[in-house]
Parts: C-alpha cells; sequence; structure tokens
C-alpha cells in the first residue's frame, strides 16, 4: 500500500504526465521531470537524489505511462545505471555521474544483450582485457535503448579471473563517442520516442577509472541492476494498461448503442474488471518487490521482481487488447491511440527477460524442481 509520501509523489507526477500527456515531447517532459526531482527519486541525497528507492521510482514511471507519456530510459538511466554506480561506483564515478542522472542533465544507457547469449551473462563474449592501466573492450551488443541519447553507456563485459583463468562478468562505463565505439539503429516496427541500437565495441580503449566498482564482484553488481530493471519494466506495463483502461472505461460510460451505454452490458463491463483487478494485483507484487530491493534484500527481491514483471508483461496486455476490443473498429484509429498500444505491450512480455526465462527461475530457485539446460 502506498504511504502518505508515496500517494503525494503520485499525485505530483500524475498532474505533470496530465500536462504533457500522450504524443508531448520525451525531452521536454524528461527536463521537467528532471527539475522537478523525480528522475532522481532513488539516487542518494548527497549527489542531488531524493534520496529514495526503486519505490519511489517505479511510480514515477508507473503514473507517467497512466497519463500516456511514459520515459522508458528510467528503466535505464537512473534504475539500473544510477543504482549499480550509486551502490559499487568509486566516489569519482559517483560525482561525476549521480548528480547529472538525478536532474536530467546526463544520461546512459544500458548495454547488456548480445546477438548470440541474449541476457545470459554467462554467455556474453563482449570481453576487455588490460593494456597496461588500461582496458581494451570488444564485442557487439544488440537491442540497446537510447544510446543516441545518451552520454554514456553502462556496458557489460567480461574479463579473465587470473586465478582460475574464467571469464568474470565486469562492468565498464563507455562515453558515447570514444573511438572505436559504433552504433547502428536497429529498424522496429514498435512506435517509441527511444529508438534500438546494435553496438559494436572494436578494441575501445577505456582508463582504469572505466571500471565500475570491484572487478571481482561483477556478478553482484550486474544482478544489482538487473532487479530494479524488473521492477521498472512493471511499472512500465502497469503504467501502459491502466492507461489503456481509462480509455475504454470513458468511451464505454460515453459510447450508447438502442439508448443504452455499452459499459452497462456485463459482455463489456466484466472484462475491464478484470483487467483492472490484475493490473491491481501486479501492482502489490511489483511493491513488495521495490520494498524488498530497498530494503537490501537481493535475493527475495529477484524472485518478486521477476515475479512482478511476468504479471505486469501478461496484465498489460490483456488491458490493452480488451481496451482495444471495447472499442471496436475506433480502438484501431489514430484519433483513440491504443493501436500502437498492441505492439507496444507486448515489450513487457519479451524485454528485459522473456515470460518463459522467468517461468524458468521461479521453477528452478522457488520451486526447486530440475534444470533442462
Amino acid at each position: 500500500m502506498d504511504t502518505e509520501d508515496h500517494r503525494a509523489l503520485r499525485e505530483a507526477v500524475a498532474a505533470l504526465g496530465r500536462r504533457h500527456g500522450p504524443g508531448s515531447d520525451p525531452t521536454q517532459l524528461w527536463s521537467d521531470a528532471g527539475k522537478l526531482g523525480y528522475l532522481g527519486v532513488n539516487l542518494p541525497e548527497e549527489y542531488g537524489g531524493g534520496g529514495g528507492g526503486i519505490s519511489e521510482l517505479s511510480i514515477v514511471l508507473e503514473e507517467l505511462g497512466a497519463a500516456g507519456c511514459p520515459l522508458l530510459m528510467l528503466v535505464v538511466s537512473p534504475a539500473i545505471c544510477g543504482t549499480v554506480i550509486a551502490r559499487f561506483g568509486t566516489e569519482q564515478q559517483k560525482q561525476a555521474w549521480l548528480p547529472g542522472l538525478a536532474d536530467g542533465t546526463r544520461r546512459m544507457a544500458f548495454g547488456i544483450t548480445e546477438p548470440d547469449a541474449g541476457s545470459n551473462s554467462h554467455r556474453i563474449t563482449t570481453t576487455a582485457r588490460k593494456d597496461g592501466t588500461d582496458w581494451l573492450l570488444t564485442g557487439r551488443k544488440v537491442f540497446i535503448s537510447g544510446v543516441d541519447i545518451a552520454d554514456a553507456t553502462l556496458i557489460v563485459g567480461r574479463t579473465e579471473d587470473a586465478r582460475t583463468g574464467r571469464l568474470k562478468p565486469c562492468l565498464f562505463i563507455v562515453p558515447r563517442d570514444t573511438p572505436g565505439f559504433t552504433r547502428r539503429p536497429i529498424d522496429m516496427e514498435l512506435d517509441a520516442a527511444e529508438k534500438q541500437f546494435e553496438l559494436v565495441l572494436d578494441d575501445v580503449r577505456l582508463p582504469a577509472d572505466a571500471l565500475v566498482g570491484d572487478e571481482d564482484a561483477g556478478l553482484l553488481q550486474l544482478f544489482a541492476g538487473l532487479n530494479p530493471e524488473r521492477i521498472m519494466t512493471a511499472a512500465f506495463a502497469i503504467g501502459m494498461g491502466r492507461h489503456a483502461l481509462t480509455k475504454a472505461i470513458g468511451y464505454a460510460r460515453d459510447r450508447t448503442v438502442w439508448n443504452t451505454p455499452i459499459g452497462a452490458h456485463q459482455a463489456v463491463a466484466h472484462p475491464l474488471a478484470q483487467a483492472h483487478i490484475e493490473l491491481e494485483l501486479t501492482r502489490l507484487m511489483m511493491q513488495k518487490a521495490a520494498a524488498l530491493y530497498d530494503a537490501g534484500d537481493d535475493m527475495g527481491a529477484g524472485e518478486a521482481a521477476n515475479m512482478a514483471k511476468y504479471a505486469a508483461g501478461e496484465a498489460c496486455v490483456k488491458a490493452v487488447d480488451q481496451a482495444v476490443h471495447t472499442l471496436g473498429g475506433n480502438g484501431l484509429t489514430r484519433e483513440y491511440g491504443l493501436a500502437r498500444l498492441i505492439t507496444a505491450a507486448r515489450v513487457a512480455r519479451i524485454a528485459p527477460v522473456s515470460r518463459e526465462m522467468i517461468l524458468n527461475y521461479v521453477s528452478h530457485q522457488t520451486l526447486g524442481l530440475p534444470r533442462s539446460y
């Protein structure tokens, strides 16, 4: 349940979302949200943030989504990158990045997914090797959001463990214009303000201080960013589902056939009520995941964050589908703005991790069933 502070934050962000609304300029919305302190609510106060956690940041994204103007980079810049740097970065890295991430003047993308590895950190082939005090980073990444508008990308690579010879994950800050770091836009059917890119890193030379945190703690640092990513993806999906339902409910109240609003018919009303219930249940799981993460329970948060992301993807798709169905032909027109959500809703099912991989996680980690791989 929301605290009084959370309710106040929710109302304030909702008001900002209403002022901008669907089709608004995301750059201006990002700037306004930064000036009001919403982008950095999860970051430490000593670096310009709000001193809250993912609980607060998820409220920001959900309410902007419910207003029809979600900011996908909220998932990446303050939630993943800001969290990792705040928890594990050096003092120099914190001072260099956190104030700008908090007020929106700087943005950071996140690069983990690879053509042949997906998000499987154990199969990542992007490697970093030492050259004197520098690092040389080589590899490829795909489906990386917002690289063109980000000042740097937090790249997940692998380094060789001197003791075992095995490769271990590490995170590196790669500024946008670093030589050897190139990007190519991916032609997507999805209509979104944030574009997707393929990245190529060809012996990208980085200074020693580009490495985030401890070279031996890469996996811990990686998962410290992935749990917030799943929680924020749930917030993104819940907001989208709420936005679609709001449009459908308004239409069902006003659209009259044979002197009766269509919303009076149970065949129309009940599916909308079911979609609302499922979104509300999903929010409870998301709030549980955020509370566990903010309390420092990374293991508990991992399970809850995966469940929240799974539930949100399913609830969002159902809400959008039912909203479009309620409007009939009008649900496919530009005037009502629901058709574009049909594709967008599927994102929460497949990214940043597919629902099947979440089912694998729950069956193995929660239920203790044997692995098939």
